[in-house]
């Protein structure tokens, strides 16, 4: 009870006390502080005008020329639209070659909110003669952006809670058992969420919607994984001690190690994306690895207390006796077991067989999304952008920025005119130290050929000059990527190495083990993208999304083989490999399959925000838990170890056996 009381109190704190998030920078929250890109924008805020960004009005008439009459309305709507703008000035319209289209710039502060371009929008929203219009441009993507994530933490906890109350109530069939992990692991989310907030003013880092995210589906992922442990646990000592408080102590003792080297995994993987070179990465581990250690402190502290506080009819209709044989000693997972042993070569085989047929899915996979291509629903800042590269040089909405000394710019401006790919150049803002000059490019943005132009200035322009602006920052942000998975992903092994070793004190486990999650990440990302491409026709993976899935996959995958494993050892102590998996796998089954159902449908929730790197990171480690849960951990690996016999405990066996039985050895 005080227990209850303290962390009552102490969550009240939290909430009371807690501050409001640093919020990222969108288009830069993903380059890394050395980028060229990087050092462009921090110069370009120095200029003068340099906190102005323009929202692009586009006017059209269904592909017809605008004729007299609707150059005359886009003339007077531009005279309308000087009062949003800075200062208030006059604005004059340009027109396209064809007559087709018309625009309006209308000068907006960089910090500028998205209720200044929905104003923007409401004031175009009817225009005479069939005139539409759309609105894009820097400041309209940023209100897409916010809009997108408008209202997501709720939706995505009502969705996240009702998808975990649905499986926790099939699970336990009690009409009250699941309200107490529930709200234990509810309560623990918001509590993590005001963390994290807390942990952005206090170290200086910043977040956005994606991070809070995808940091709330994990503390609820991984928090009732940690409760279904903890409390399949408790109901099996609940049948050996008469005391509830007894019982919870022991089941406490044999779960709790499990759990911490499980969410010590999770957390030492998403702390390796400190040494990320992108922003948005290390703000992603540094507040995910915060949510993982309040789910863990939840689940260990005040969901044992708040179990024990209701006593023995908590699991109504279904209450543990003592003395009761545990039904799940002889139940489907224990047959499984049974059939896994009895044919490991089979299983093996058939498992590696499916993973392989599976993996093939990734054939002709493709990483980098173009700003267009990152949401799900197009926003009207996209189809603007879309309606404005068909009727102006492809680049001219977004130029490319080359910067340059004063003295210099006449001979940069010179050179960057006659690089490939440039459609023209025209003079930007200047100060004593710095002048700009806005490239306009003759592709899209996020072509291939934008990005061959991008490179082709930066080869021509050496070290006279900075090229940056939205294609440059693209091909840096490819870059950190790059380098962060060929960084990240052998540390994330490494740790995982690490941790199976001191928890299984076995060279042979710890390295199947590995091998089997990386094997589920491969096949997970196979699958999705033959997803991606046959259901959602997505042309490629957003550039965070593989380093994402296998920080995930490989430390919450690893977590379901370290809890049949750690079984798997405590009963080695008695009997042999194959009949230690088979009563692990018994006892275990049920609620690594309920935890795994539950983790893959969490992630899948992440599909109800409008952005494409969340829906695919989603669908990847939705299909690689669901792998890991129904394949890996129930097949694979009961079946590898089998084959392996006592030898997958080397160099340290659970037990000393005779030396003279059959297939073992002494530690």
């Amino acid at each position: 009870m005080l227990t209850v009381l303290a962390f009552v109190l102490l969550t009240g704190l939290v909430f009371a006390l807690a501050p409001e998030a640093r919020e990222a920078d969108q288009a830069t929250s993903g380059l890394p502080d050395s980028a060229e890109s990087t050092t462009v924008s921090a110069i370009q805020r120095t200029l003068p005008s340099s906190g102005v960004s323009p929202a692009i009005v586009v006017v059209s008439r269904d592909g017809q020329v605008l004729g007299e009459g609707g150059r005359a309305a886009v003339t007077d709507l531009a005279g309308r639209l000087g009062r949003f703008g800075v200062g208030g000035a006059d604005l004059t319209p340009t027109f396209s070659d064809d007559g087709e289209v018309g625009l309006v710039a209308v000068p907006l502060k960089a910090s500028t909110g998205s209720a200044k371009v929905e104003a923007i929008r409401d004031a175009v929203a009817s225009l005479p003669g069939g005139l539409a219009a759309e609105v894009t441009g820097g400041p309209a993507f940023q209100a897409d952006i916010e809009n997108a994530f408008a209202g997501a933490d709720v939706r995505l906890l009502v969705a996240t809670a009702l998808i975990v109350a649905v499986l926790l109530l099939v699970t336990y069939r009690s009409p009250w058992l699941w309200l107490v992990p529930l709200v234990v692991v509810a309560v623990g989310d918001r509590v993590a969420s005001l963390a994290v907030a807390a942990a952005t003013q206090l170290f200086g880092y910043e977040v956005d919607g994606s991070t809070t995210g995808i940091t709330s589906v994990l503390v609820f992922g991984a928090g009732t994984n940690y409760a279904l442990l903890l409390i399949a646990r408790y109901r099996e000592e609940l049948r050996r001690h008469d005391d509830r408080f007894a019982a919870m102590r022991a089941a406490w003792r044999q779960a709790a190690p499990a759990i911490l080297a499980s969410s010590g995994t999770v957390t030492l993987a998403l702390l390796t994306l400190s040494f990320a070179d992108a922003p948005s990465n290390r703000a992603l581990g540094w507040s995910a690895a915060i949510g993982i250690v309040v789910a863990v402190l939840f689940g260990l502290v005040a969901l044992p207390a708040a179990m024990v506080l209701f006593g023995r009819g908590l699991f109504w209709p279904f209450v543990p006796r003592v003395g009761q044989d545990d039904p799940a000693r002889t139940g489907v997972w224990s047959r499984v077991g049974h059939a896994v042993v009895r044919r490991p070569r089979t299983f093996v085989a058939g498992s590696v067989a499916l993973l392989l047929l599976l993996s093939l899915g990734a054939a002709g996979l493709q990483v980098g999304l173009t700003q267009n291509e990152r949401f799900r629903v197009t926003p009207e800042s996209v189809v603007g952008q879309e309606r404005l590269a068909e009727a102006f040089p492809a680049g001219f909405a977004e130029p490319t920025v080359v910067l340059a000394r004063p003295g210099a710019v006449a001979d940069v401006a010179r050179r960057a005119s006659s690089v490939d790919g440039v459609s023209s150049v025209r003079p930007g803002a200047a100060s004593d130290t710095w002048a700009s000059l806005q490239v306009v490019l003759d592709s899209d943005r996020g072509s291939d050929r934008s990005a061959d132009t991008v490179e082709r200035l930066r080869s021509s322009l050496g070290d006279e000059a900075l090229v940056g602006g939205p294609d440059a920052q693209d091909i840096d942000a490819a870059s950190a990527a790059s380098h962060d998975r060929l960084l990240i992903i052998p540390l994330v092994l490494v740790i995982v190495m690490i941790v199976l070793l001191v928890l299984l004190r076995s060279v042979v486990a710890s390295v199947v083990l590995a091998l089997t999650v990386v094997a589920t990440y491969v096949t997970a990302v196979g699958a999705g993208w033959f997803v991606f491409t046959h259901l959602f026709d997505f042309p490629a993976l957003d550039l965070p999304v593989p380093l994402f899935a296998f920080i995930f996959l490989v430390a919450l995958g690893v977590d379901y083989n370290i809890f049949l494993t750690t079984r798997a050892r405590e009963e080695g102590a008695t009997q042999p490999v194959a009949g230690a998996m088979t009563s692990a796998l018994a006892v275990t089954g049920g609620v690594i399959t309920s935890a795994g159902i539950v983790l893959a449908a969490v992630f899948a929730v992440l599909g109800v925000l409008p952005v494409v790197a969340l829906t695919q990171i989603g669908v990847i480690v939705g299909i690689g838990v669901l792998l890991d849960t129904l394949v890996v951990r129930s097949l694979l690996v009961p079946a590898l170890a089998t084959m392996l016999g006592e030898r997958f405990w080397w160099p340290s066996h659970p037990r000393r056996l005779d030396g003279d039985a059959e297939g073992t050895t002494r530690p």
